[in-house]
Order: C-alpha cells, then sequence, then structure tokens
C-alpha cells in the first residue's frame, strides 16, 4: 500500500486584453499577493525559530486502534492552533504575544492564506533546526546550514480559489482567485489555457485533486493541482516467489538511451529499443558553443550567469528526453499487470581525458539517465509497479548467455575493432549480440542472483594454531 503523486498545469492567460487575456492590472494582483505571502511567512519563519522548543515539545498522544497513552513530538496541527492562538487577536483572545501581533501588522489578512503559510513556514523551521542539529553533533565548522528563506509558491486552500467549469465551451474557463490589489482583498476571475490533456488528467477516475500551488514568473503564471492516488502493490520478496513473475529490465546509455528486455519463466520475451534522435550530438554542439564563449569571455565573474538561453534549451532537452523515455519503458510494464522493473545502481560515474565541451556532454548525458530513472520510477509506481535497482558491476562485460567474460567490439569497414565502449558483444561461446541488449538481459541475472552475481560467501576465519 502506498500513494502516488502527479502534478497538472493550468496556464493562465496573460496576454493582452484585447486578444481575450487578462489585463494589465490582474497581472499585478498575482505579484502582490505573492509578495504579501512572503512577508507574512517571513513573520511566521521567525516566531517559530524564536521558539524552538516548541516544535520539539513531547506531548501524550492516544492511539486510535489500542487507546494506549504515549509521549510523542508535538503535531503540525496543534502546533498550528498553538501559533494562531499566539498571534492572531480573537473576541475571546484580543491581547497575542507581545511582539507577535499578527493581526496588527496584516490586517483583513484571510484565515485560509494564514493557516497555508503557518504550515509551510513550519515545515522551513523544522527542517532547519534538524539540519542545524546534525551540522553541530559533526562537529565541523565547514557546513553550517543557513536560514531558511521565507519566499516560496502560495497553497491555495478551499475558499482561496475555484474552478469555473460553466462554460459549454471548456477553452473559455477560468479561475477564481482570491488575490490582494494592494489595498484590499477581493476575487477575481482569471481566463486558462484550458486543454484536452488538463480535462482528462482532472477527471481521471482514482486520483483525487489535493491543493493546488499559485506558480507567478517572469513569462507567465499558472495553477499547478496536485493529485495524489492510493497503490496497492506486491512487495519485492513475494514477486521473487512467483514462479509467473514478469519482470522489465532497463539499460541506460548515450546514445541508445534506454533498452527494455522483458522477461518471463527464464526466456526474452520482449524487447524495445529508445533512441536519442540525435540529442547526444544535438546537444554537445550547444555546449561546444558554450565552451566557445566561456574561452572568449575569460574567468566569469562570481555570481554572474553566462548563456542562460542555451542552458535552459538543453535543459528543455534533457527534460522532454527524459519523459518520453519513461513513458516508453511505463507503457511496455503496462502490458504485464503486477510486473517489476528493474535499473541498475549506478551512482558515480567517471569521465575521462577530454575537452571541456565533451566532458560537459558526458556530464549531461550521466544527468539525463538520472532523469529517466526517477520519472520512470514515479510512473510506473501509478500503475502499480514497483522498481528495483540492482548491483551493475559487470552487465556490460560478461556473457548473458553463458556467464563467461567476453569483449565489446565494433565494426570499422571490414574489420571487427575491440574498443570500450564498442556497439557489439562477443563472447568465446560464439554469441554475438547488441552490446546494449546483452547489459539489458544481465540486469535480469543481476536481479535473480545468477551466474557472476550469485551472492560471495563469506571467508571463515583461520583457526589459530597453539
Amino acid at each position: 500500500m502506498g500513494q502516488a503523486s502527479r502534478t497538472t498545469k493550468l496556464l493562465l492567460d496573460l496576454s493582452a486584453r484585447e486578444e481575450g487575456g487578462a489585463n494589465s492590472e490582474k497581472r499585478g494582483y498575482l505579484e502582490a499577493t505573492v509578495a504579501l505571502l512572503n512577508r507574512a511567512r517571513a513573520f511566521y519563519l521567525d516566531f517559530f525559530l524564536a521558539h524552538p522548543a516548541k516544535l520539539t515539545e513531547r506531548v501524550p498522544v492516544t492511539s486510535k486502534t489500542t487507546r494506549e497513552e504515549r509521549e510523542a513530538t508535538i503535531s503540525t496541527d496543534q502546533l498550528l492552533t498553538w501559533a494562531e492562538f499566539q498571534t492572531v487577536a480573537t473576541q475571546e483572545h484580543p491581547t497575542p504575544m507581545t511582539g507577535w501581533n499578527f493581526s496588527q501588522q496584516f490586517p483583513d489578512f484571510p484565515n485560509r492564506y494564514r493557516r497555508s503559510v503557518i504550515k509551510d513556514s513550519l515545515g522551513k523551521a523544522r527542517g532547519y533546526l534538524t539540519a542545524m542539529a546534525t551540522w553541530q553533533a559533526r562537529g565541523k565548522k565547514k557546513g553550517k546550514p543557513g536560514l531558511p528563506a521565507p519566499r516560496n509558491h502560495p497553497t491555495l486552500y478551499d475558499g482561496t480559489h475555484s474552478l469555473e467549469l460553466d462554460a459549454l465551451d471548456l477553452r473559455h474557463t477560468f479561475v477564481r482567485l482570491k488575490v490582494f490589489t494592494g489595498k484590499q482583498w477581493r476575487w477575481v476571475n482569471y481566463p486558462t489555457h484550458y486543454n484536452r490533456f488538463f480535462e482528462k488528467r482532472r477527471t481521471e477516475p482514482g486520483w483525487e485533486m489535493e491543493s493546488p500551488k499559485l506558480i507567478v514568473r517572469k513569462q507567465g503564471a499558472a495553477v499547478h493541482f496536485l493529485q495524489t492516488k492510493e497503490i496497492k502493490a506486491e512487495k519485492i520478496v513475494e514477486s521473487k516467489k512467483n514462479p509467473d513473475v514478469v519482470t522489465v529490465a532497463v539499460d541506460l546509455n548515450v546514445k541508445m538511451l534506454a533498452v527494455v528486455t522483458v522477461r518471463q519463466h527464464g526466456k526474452i520475451i520482449e524487447t524495445v529499443f529508445v533512441r536519442d534522435h540525435g540529442l547526444d550530438q544535438h546537444r554537445y554542439q550547444h555546449l561546444k558553443q558554450i565552451a566557445r564563449k566561456q574561452w572568449q569571455s575569460g574567468k566569469a565573474v562570481k555570481g554572474e550567469r553566462s548563456n542562460q538561453d542555451l542552458w535552459r534549451h538543453v535543459k528543455r532537452m534533457n527534460q522532454d528526453a527524459a519523459h518520453t523515455t519513461a513513458h516508453a519503458i511505463v507503457e511496455v510494464c503496462q502490458k504485464y499487470p503486477g510486473c517489476v522493473l528493474l535499473f541498475e545502481r549506478l551512482r558515480k560515474m567517471k569521465q575521462g581525458a577530454m575537452s571541456k565541451s565533451r566532458r560537459l556532454n558526458r556530464k549531461q548525458a550521466n544527468q539525463l539517465k538520472g532523469q529517466i530513472n526517477q520519472v520512470s520510477k514515479e510512473k510506473a509506481y501509478a500503475c502499480a509497479v514497483v522498481t528495483v535497482e540492482v548491483n551493475a558491476h559487470g552487465t556490460s562485460q560478461f556473457c548473458a548467455r553463458c556467464g563467461a567474460r567476453g569483449e565489446r567490439f565494433s565494426i570499422r569497414g571490414s574489420q571487427a575493432n575491440k574498443e570500450r565502449g564498442g556497439k557489439l558483444f562477443r563472447c568465446a561461446c560464439g554469441y554475438v549480440v547488441q552490446a546494449d541488449f546483452n547489459a539489458s538481459v544481465n540486469v535480469h541475472h543481476s536481479f535473480y542472483q545468477e551466474w557472476h552475481w550469485q551472492p560471495r560467501r563469506k571467508k571463515r576465519p583461520h583457526a589459530l594454531s597453539g
């Protein structure tokens, strides 16, 4: 039993009023709302950091199932009630704590926004205190955690937003938000770029809507709707005991982004190759241009960023490739309900001697592997597919048919040249196959601990001679 989550974006139409978008004043309302919520978040962040003992207070808790009482750390809801009691003036409690009168500094502040700010500040304060305690326990001078920033995207609780879907044409829908105009709080309608993709995700059965977030950037604004889903999946230990279990292994590479193999009853029943379609070479040309510009401009000034447009383009290319590859992997998993998705456990990838542009390209390629791994895990778990990372030692060096050590090679002209990273693999048993396919099949062997990946026996200590 677990929970999967995903985010669906709904863009706000902030184009010219004549083109059907919102006017310029409405854009200013969003910026004013975010600025005011950041100030309120800074207030409560200072308040919690001024009372650190309260965040770790131990209180009695009664179990709902056994009705037994025990001590536990004070909960978030209890801290929320305590913070409002100490800082907000009401008829029953007109005098808040001295120096912490939130009602006086922020008059007419909506209570839903206030509670979202308090919970956000509480999480930041607890995270900072935990990091500080860890740093002090290590006894090191370097690595001292800095104070958390009060900036964050506003969370829209019920009562601060509504999605109006009464129009016959869903393209003419709008979001109703409670915003701060600079003088007062009011409800404002914002036109949206509604589309069929958002409608499909919003009405998909099994997914529940959570509190969305308002994202305001320089180029535009959007409302990010968080959805959650309860997942029921078998544990890996139970799946291994099932003789009919299906395993889906993925070998990640640079130009052949992923090689997916499906195994059942000891046989490979399906193979899928996901190519990069020239991504590696295209990215290399951009990074080569960045390296040349950096060489021409000399040593960079501290705090400045160069080639931002190119770096954003490279980042978008990697993100698109990660989602496309993950989608292809999960499509294979959906054909076999209850299967187990296997990845290699790759942590450190050392780069050899090469030019700066090639070094940057290899670093981006390695980061892309991590993105594919992470996105695939999230998409697969939403389909009740559990992911496992297996030992990657020797998956590219050993034969998937007999288990002996082989070699990689490439055909140059009419000759087969042995080389590291060759496209083909051969073994003394006569097995010749595409190298990435061989590595993907070995991922299955590693999961089942076959051949080279059998657990090693611990050596017994020699008996002392008397």
